[in-house]
């Protein structure tokens, strides 16, 4: 096992992370922000109101995505488990 092989998953799987993070952590943002413009201009300060939307909002679009994320971190661990016989020997 090369150093550059050890980089080379780390940076693949911190690529992976990302790219696999991205819809919902994206998705909770944009409402998030729009809960906050609302509740600034309403004056209205309720935990709940800022919580339930990005809930609701990340449980929607796991739904719609989670197919694709768990190919693509099924593939990833695939890849990597048949790596391995490669990096042993």
């Amino acid at each position: 096992m090369t150093a550059q092989f050890v980089l080379t998953q780390g940076r693949d799987a911190l690529a992976l992370l990302l790219m696999v993070a991205l819809p919902i952590l994206g998705t909770v943002l944009v409402v998030g922000l729009a809960v906050s413009i609302f509740q600034a201009v309403t004056q209205i300060h309720e935990a709940t109101l800022a919580f339930v939307p990005k809930l609701v909002a990340a449980v929607v679009v796991f739904a719609i995505a989670g197919p694709w994320i768990v190919t693509t971190l099924v593939d990833y661990l695939r890849r990597t488990l048949e790596a391995i016989p490669a990096v042993v020997s």
